[in-house]
């Protein structure tokens, strides 16, 4: 064998293993990010479990109107992509769906008195009729886990 040929072969040698050193590097680089991620997406999930739990609790308490209580319920519940979230919790889901329309903050400030007493008396109405419907999921939803 020529020096040549020895030396392309120790070059192309040293090529291999500085490509298999660099794809090593970038596979573990990769497990950490992924891991790190997985990490990421489990706190997160186990915020939006904590945050519907403290939510649920305060509505069975009285500490959170009905309507507030299943604006937020119902948000975090989207948040966790949990598809039977409506059927599990239809009460919770019903009374969003009837209340999501009305002005909230600002635009609520910005409605005169009678707008806002004949929103408040459809939104209180609403609550009366699904009460109880609304209690049981409440405290179902004091355990709530995915």
């Amino acid at each position: 064998m020529s020096t040549t040929a020895i030396t392309l072969a120790i070059i192309g040698g040293l090529i291999i293993v500085i490509l298999g050193v660099v794809a090593g590097r970038l596979l573990a680089q990769l497990r950490q990010q992924t891991l790190k991620q997985q990490k990421n997406r489990q706190a997160y999930i186990d915020n939006t479990i904590d945050s519907i739990q403290l939510i649920a609790k305060a509505v069975v308490q009285g500490q959170c109107e009905l309507s507030e209580g299943s604006i937020r319920l119902c948000v975090l519940l989207e948040r966790l992509e949990s598809s039977d979230a409506s059927a599990r919790y239809p009460a919770t889901h019903e009374l969003y769906r009837r209340i999501r329309h009305m002005p909230t903050h600002e635009a609520r400030k910005a409605l005169d008195k009678k707008e806002r007493r004949m929103l408040d008396k459809e939104r209180l109405e609403h609550e009366k009729e699904l009460e109880d419907a609304l209690l049981k999921e409440a405290e179902l939803l004091q355990t709530f886990s995915v």
